[in-house]
C-alpha cells in the first residue's frame, strides 16, 4: 500500500478550539467542511470559502476536492450477501470507493488496527452501481459506499467520505477484546442509528 494511501487512512481530523482552516488559516467553527488533497489523501479542515473553491464548480485546480454533504440509504441491499462472500469481509461492515489518482477501486472494513484493505474482485464495483441508480451517482475520491451487515440482509449508504473514518476512529477507540466489547458495538450502534435519520431513503434497484 501507497504511503499516500497509508495516510488517507487516518481518521478524519475533529476540530479543536481555536483550530484554523489548513489552507489558509482562518478559524473554522465546530460545524466546518473537509477538502481531500488528491495526492497525499490527506484531509484538511476548511473554512466555508475555501470549501466552495474545491467544488466542482469551483476554480481550485484538480489536485483539492471538497467533501459534500450527500446522504443516502437504501434499508435492503441485494448485493451485499455476494459482496461478502467475494471479497471476505471479516466483520460486518465495510466501505468501498473509487480512488481516481489510482484509477482503482478499494474497499476497506473498520478493525481495531484502523482501516484495513480487502480485495474487490473486478466487475463487483460497476455490478453495485448497476444495481442502483442513485448510487451510481457516487463521486470519486469524495464519497463511498457503506454497507453494513444486519442478522437477516444488509443496508447500505452513499456517505462522504469523511464519514467513513469517523466510523474506523469509533472502532479504534472503544474496541476491546476480540468481539468488540458492549462500549464499542453501542458507539457502532449509535453512528448508524445517526446515519439513517438523516440520509434519503432510496429503493435498492
Amino acid at each position: 500500500m501507497s504511503s499516500g494511501l497509508q495516510r488517507f487512512l487516518r481518521p478524519a481530523p475533529r476540530p479543536q478550539p481555536g483550530e484554523r482552516c489548513e489552507m489558509c488559516t482562518e478559524p473554522v467553527g465546530e460545524e466546518h467542511g473537509h477538502v481531500i488533497d488528491l495526492e497525499s489523501r490527506a484531509i484538511m479542515c476548511s473554512c466555508r470559502g475555501c470549501y466552495l473553491l474545491f467544488t466542482h464548480g469551483g476554480a481550485g485546480g484538480k489536485r483539492h476536492r471538497a467533501v459534500p454533504q450527500r446522504f443516502l440509504h437504501a434499508p435492503v441491499f441485494s448485493l451485499g450477501e455476494a459482496v461478502w462472500e467475494t471479497v471476505g469481509i471479516p466483520v460486518r461492515m465495510a466501505f468501498l470507493f473509487r480512488n481516481s489518482v489510482l484509477d482503482s477501486t478499494v474497499a476497506f472494513y473498520p478493525s481495531p488496527a484502523g482501516a484495513t484493505e480487502s480485495l474487490l474482485p473486478m466487475g463487483a464495483w460497476e455490478d453495485m452501481l448497476a444495481t442502483n441508480e442513485q448510487f451510481a451517482t457516487v463521486s470519486p475520491d469524495v464519497e463511498a459506499l457503506l454497507l453494513n451487515k444486519l442478522e437477516n440482509s444488509f443496508e447500505c449508504f452513499l456517505v462522504p467520505i469523511d464519514v467513513c473514518y469517523e466510523l474506523v476512529g469509533l472502532v479504534r477507540l472503544h474496541w476491546r477484546g476480540f468481539d468488540g466489547g458492549t462500549e464499542a458495538w453501542q458507539a457502532i450502534d449509535g453512528f448508524f442509528d445517526g446515519l439513517r435519520e438523516r440520509s434519503e431513503v432510496v429503493s435498492d434497484g
